[in-house]
């Protein structure tokens, strides 16, 4: 018989009803035996818990390991002490650089961790046929995909108008999953009405996208469970805090989507949003309900995200509720974290030649100054503005003076953007301007630009910009800051392009160099930039995006002049 572990006397946190009950918990084989008076029950290993509170281990529903620039071995060593036991991961960032290889990887690199690494199946790569990538899946592609038990279904469908006009790829996709009995995750922002329920009909349960709790609870009023995202750059706690009240509360769950290594160092992981909550008053078992209940129940997870007979053995033990305060972790009942210290575990091992192609991802010529040129055609273009703590952007319509630097005027906040495919060497290159970045002078780049993650670069100088995309191409991707001709500051992202092979605190490390680096360009501190920059290119989330075709406008998904 396997050993039993007994916690005694501990404060128990019911997500069921929200009680807290003084009991004792038994653990055995994995899962929790029982939950009650337990004191004459013989165990191989007793702890008294006195004073402190048990609750289920948390789970992010929705998140993308590549966007934290880690491997799934130092995201696991990083997350788990914040009593992360369970991760819901979309894998279509690396699909949409390396393909299928992309995917393999991350099913071997997040194999046998202790925390449970679910995969949902990327839906769109591309994200559009606007978009270029380093591969296109098609239904067929994923359909083996579905056999493998860490996988519960098809990932964020961010084609919603192709699920409107029933496109027969995308509803494919869509239908293989539900015939695998698999789910089906949403990403349509700002859709409302009869395009809604068009989207919705089509068998997708929910969305991470809302930026507003109106937005949202007309999702739940219409089924779906809604994922309160706060990540790095898309934070939008604050807006949907309204959600944590009855009888929203019940249908939500709490995310990152996207989040970088020194935020969820500093900051924490799920357990930083359940706090960040609470100090705006919300209560923090509401938090704790939807981290581990509701997101089991969002993806049918029946034995995961409780403290009850039978379920799954993912603990925390808590010295202060109020604030969060975890000391031990329990993971299929075996301790992980022992008063706050993370115990040893080997990192998984993955196939020579799958390593091989996402270390290889970077197919691209050497770029020049010209090929930031922009030949104008009139004085008024669409420039793309971007939205503090949002990822929609807005169309400006501004005079250009083309006779002084091209275009850039700091003074106004317009820089130059360029979007570079690298994955083909098609030599396309889509070029325009922004503005709510606040550079003053330099440039910075980067190889994580969603979803095809191409090359992608901000700047005032040209010449700035050009050093900064072709050390970015020797690096094999990364981000990068550069002014003067110099470089000031760079992370190597060598894995795909977009991560790093460093351990955590090192990544989180330059990742706070590149930031102050950036700040001293002359970019206000309460802006991330590179995250921001980040989702320039994706032309899925409204209203103008840059991709290596062009400008796109999202709503009408087309590709628009840069001149008007």
């Amino acid at each position: 018989m396997a050993n039993k572990t007994l916690l005694k006397n501990g404060s128990v946190i019911n997500v069921f009803t929200g009680e807290i009950e003084q009991a004792d918990v038994l653990m055995g084989d994995g899962r929790i035996l029982g939950v009650g008076d337990y004191e004459d029950c013989e165990a191989d290993v007793v702890e008294d818990v006195s004073g402190s509170y048990i609750c289920p281990g948390f789970i992010d529903g929705h998140i993308h390991v590549e966007s934290t620039t880690l491997t799934p071995y130092e995201l696991a060593r990083t997350v788990i002490p914040h009593g992360t036991t369970a991760i819901v991961a979309d894998p279509h960032e690396i699909a949409n650089v390396s393909g299928m290889s992309g995917i393999a990887y991350m099913i071997e690199a997040s194999e046998g961790l202790p925390m449970t690494v679910y995969m949902m199946l990327p839906s769109c790569v591309p994200a559009t046929p606007l978009d270029e990538s380093g591969a296109t899946l098609e239904a067929k592609d994923l359909r083996p995909l579905y056999q493998h038990p860490r996988v519960l279904g098809l990932g964020e469908m961010m084609n919603y108008p192709g699920v409107i006009a029933k496109d027969e790829r995308v509803l494919q996709k869509i239908a293989d999953a539900h015939t695998c009995g698999k789910l089906v995750n949403g990403h349509a922002p700002l859709l409302s009405g009869k395009a809604l329920d068009k989207y919705i009909a089509a068998g997708i349960q929910d969305d991470h996208e809302c930026s507003s709790a109106e937005e949202a609870k007309e999702r739940i009023r219409k089924g779906q469970w809604v994922m309160i995202r706060e990540g790095t750059a898309a934070r939008n706690l604050a807006d949907l805090l309204p959600l944590f009240e009855e009888p929203w509360s019940r249908r939500c769950l709490l995310v990152t989507d996207d989040k970088h290594p020194a935020d969820l160092i500093e900051k924490g992981h799920i357990d930083g949003i359940i706090r960040k909550a609470a100090a705006a008053g919300k209560p923090v078992i509401t938090g704790i309900q939807m981290a581990t209940l509701q997101a089991a129940q969002c993806f049918g997870l029946r034995d995961l995200g409780a403290v009850a007979p039978g379920y799954q053995a993912d603990i925390l033990v808590l010295s202060d509720l109020d604030k969060l305060e975890i000391t031990d972790v329990f993971y299929h009942g075996r301790k992980v974290v022992n008063k706050g210290r993370l115990m040893d575990f080997k990192e998984p091992a993955v196939r020579h030649d799958i390593w091989k192609t996402v270390r290889n991802s970077f197919c691209l010529n050497v770029l020049t100054e010209t090929d930031f040129r922009i030949a104008p055609q009139g004085r008024k273009c669409r420039v793309i503005r971007t939205i503090p703590d949002q990822l929609l952007t807005e169309e400006m319509i501004v005079d250009i003076d083309f006779s002084k630097d091209n275009g850039v005027d700091v003074d106004r906040d317009i820089l130059k953007l360029a979007v570079i495919e690298r994955h083909l060497r098609t030599g396309h290159i889509g070029l325009g301007f922004i503005s709510g970045i606040g550079m003053k002078k330099g440039a910075i780049a980067s190889s994580v630009s969603h979803d095809s993650h191409n090359l992608i670069v901000i700047g005032a100088d040209e010449n700035d910009m050009t050093i900064a995309a072709n050390r970015i191409r020797t690096m094999g991707g990364g981000l990068i800051v550069v002014a003067d001709g110099e470089i000031l500051a760079e992370m190597p992202l060598p894995v795909a392009g977009l991560m790093s092979q460093l351990p955590a605190a090192d990544a989180a490390g330059q990742n706070e160099a590149i930031r102050r680096a950036v700040y001293s360009l002359g970019v206000p501190e309460n802006i991330e930039p590179f995250m921001t920059m980040a989702f320039v290119s994706l032309p899925v989330i409204p209203s103008l995006k840059m991709t290596t075709r062009g400008l796109v406008d999202v709503g009408r998904q087309e590709i628009v002049s840069l001149f008007v």
